[in-house]
């Protein structure tokens, strides 16, 4: 069994920060890509950032410069630092692992629960 588990969203004014983190536990031999996406009310989810296991990453056009991914490979965290908050940021931020449980098993992906973020005046 894999589990993901969020923390860190909340209410914040424009402008401003938060951090998620996300931790990964249970089973697990390796973890490749891990990532934070998505969900506005209305929308589909999309990506917000990914690293890799070698720490490379990707953003969304619409963050970049203002969010930073990280991760803690050896805690299996992850970690989304967003910093000048803007209201379009409203959303369910889920995290999202691609790992091998085994190490004689194919990659399997895990999704966590989602945390909410809000960001308003």
């Amino acid at each position: 069994q894999v589990q993901l588990v969020e923390s860190g969203g909340g209410l914040v004014q424009p402008g401003g920060s938060l951090r998620l983190s996300c931790k990964a536990s249970g089973v697990i031999f390796s973890i490749n890509a891990m990532g934070w996406y998505r969900q506005a009310p209305g929308k589909q989810r999309e990506l917000v950032a990914q690293i890799t296991s070698g720490g490379s990453t990707n953003y969304a056009d619409s963050v970049k410069g203002r969010f930073a991914i990280s991760r803690d490979n050896a805690k299996n965290t992850v970690y989304l630092q967003m910093n000048s908050l803007k209201p379009e940021d409203t959303a369910v931020y889920y995290c999202n692992a691609d790992l091998r449980p085994r190490y004689y098993g194919p990659s399997v992906n895990y999704w966590g629960q989602g945390t909410q973020v809000t960001v308003s005046s």
